[in-house]
């Protein structure tokens, strides 16, 4: 059985039932249009809606946005740890930020310290198409023991700084790719798994694609 984390309310891994979670696609700093969204998606059964947070005017639409929201809120954040802090003293619920990604180890450490003390899990996600440059060397490309090692990579620096509420995900456009990649990390460690596929293209073929890939894994009983 994988760990367990909260995200507000919402229990995810533990032998919970598996959540179901969107993203918006609305501009953030736009929060009446993105708080309408967040509402569409809850009412269509997301238990967890994941917004964009890229600059301060989103930081501060995260609390209106948390306060209001129906289901819990997931910030995407890339690169800058001070959004990240941001965020979650606005409330947000969950984080979805690569550790690797945000500079130095001090600043690992501060979020990992502000996410301890907000109770707010982490999401590693990595992506076969943004890889570290000397893992698509050695492997000559994208791989799924690639993306695998990737992900563990990012959760030591949360683990140094010793934090553990943490989810992964290991997403691929190719949907052998992604299997293969969370059907070995499933083996690697306890950690619960966000499972999709990315940029599976436009409805119709992307609907087919993530369809396959989420099935196959849930069949196998992987995914939180």
């Amino acid at each position: 059985m994988k760990q367990m984390v909260m995200a507000g309310s919402l229990q995810i891994g533990g032998g919970a039932p598996v959540s179901v979670q969107s993203m918006t696609n609305t501009d953030t700093r736009d929060r009446e249009k993105t708080l309408a969204q967040i509402k569409a998606l809850a009412l269509a059964g997301c238990d967890l809606v994941r917004v964009s947070v890229y600059d301060e005017e989103c930081v501060k639409n995260v609390r209106y946005l948390s306060d209001l929201s129906p289901v819990p809120l997931c910030a995407d954040i890339h690169f800058d740890y001070r959004l990240a802090i941001g965020a979650m003293e606005n409330g947000i619920a969950k984080l979805r930020v690569n550790p690797g990604n945000i500079g130095s180890p001090e600043n690992v450490r501060r979020v990992a310290d502000c996410a301890r003390a907000h109770r707010v899990p982490i999401r590693i996600g990595v992506n076969a198409g943004s890889l570290e440059k000397e893992i698509l060397a050695r492997d000559g490309g994208a791989t799924a023991k690639g993306m695998c090692d990737s992900a563990l990579r990012h959760a030591r620096l949360l683990e140094n700084a010793h934090f553990s509420d943490i989810v992964l995900s290991l997403k691929a456009s190719d949907v052998r790719m992604t299997v293969d990649a969370y059907r070995m990390i499933n083996q690697m460690c306890d950690y619960p798994l966000h499972v999709g596929v990315t940029e599976a293209g436009l409805p119709g073929m992307g609907t087919v694609k993530s369809a396959i890939g989420i099935g196959a894994l849930l069949l196998d009983g992987i995914g939180d």
